[in-house]
């Protein structure tokens, strides 16, 4: 029977330590990646901490990157003109799922899936604002994304 205290997909991944080793390392690759290298030689070195921040908070963290830097609508922002293409896309995905392997995040099922499935829509929707131009206006209205458990009830806990 499952645990009734079910935790959110960041908690069980073991919260900001983690994720902002995890992104560090996932940048660190990305400048080395012959593919993605040229959408992001020129970020700046607070990039995989906002990007950490903002994946704590969709997987159920504190607000902090809403808090700081300004929610969804700035996240989106960060992403026009870009003109990711799908091989980048998909490159991106592979890579920070090999970082996840490498830096032993929990590799339960729902726990990937969940993450996956996040991955999947998170970085889709980046490519269709890739194609915005840039100064485009992104909606402030839009919700910041919030993941949880792919699957009813979250993790199996055994009691």
């Amino acid at each position: 029977m499952p645990n009734k205290s079910v935790p959110t997909l960041y908690e069980w991944l073991k919260g900001m330590p983690v994720l902002d080793a995890l992104i560090k390392r996932f940048y660190e690759r990305v400048l080395q990646d012959d593919l993605l290298h040229p959408l992001f030689s020129e970020m700046p070195p607070e990039h995989p901490h906002h990007v950490a921040q903002f994946l704590a908070e969709v997987l159920g963290g504190p607000k902090q990157y809403s808090e700081q830097h300004g929610g969804h609508a700035n996240m989106l922002s960060h992403h026009f003109g870009k003109k990711i293409t799908e091989a980048q896309r998909q490159r991106w995905v592979g890579l920070l799922l090999e970082c996840a392997d490498e830096m032993k995040l929990p590799d339960d099922p729902e726990f990937r899936s969940a993450l996956v499935a996040y991955l999947e829509w998170g970085s889709r929707l980046a490519v269709i604002n890739s194609n915005l131009e840039p100064g485009a206006k992104a909606d402030s209205s839009v919700p910041m994304p919030a993941w949880n458990w792919g699957v009813p009830g979250g993790p199996y806990i055994p009691d």
